[in-house]
């Protein structure tokens, strides 16, 4: 079972920055990748940006030069460096890790750019 808890979510002014983690617990193979997910009111979730096992990223082209995606050495953490921030990122962010078989999935924290 692997547990998944967003935090670092909340109100900022455009151009700003927030750290979304996102802390993993449970039975996490060496394998997982994790990523993190947006959902703006009436829409469906996006991918925001994508870390594999080996290290490698994926960013949507809307966060590219602006977002980053990073996991600790243990990699039951990952987070997401967000500066520059539009008011069009305002979103319910989710942390998803995936092995083989399985997705897992945050509760998501509310981020507001907003002035």
């Amino acid at each position: 079972q692997v547990q998944l808890v967003e935090s670092g979510g909340g109100l900022v002014q455009p151009g700003g920055s927030l750290r979304l983690s996102c802390a993993a617990s449970g039975s996490i193979f060496s394998d997982a990748g994790m990523a993190w997910y947006r959902q703006a009111p009436g829409e469906q979730p996006d991918l925001v940006a994508s870390i594999i096992s080996d290290g490698s990223t994926y960013y949507a082209d809307s966060v590219k030069g602006r977002f980053t995606i990073s996991r600790d050495n243990g990699k039951k953490t990952v987070y997401l460096q967000m500066g520059s921030l539009k008011p069009e990122d305002t979103a319910v962010y989710y942390c998803e890790l995936h092995d083989a078989n399985y997705s897992y999935w945050g509760q998501g924290t509310q981020v507001t750019v907003s002035s």
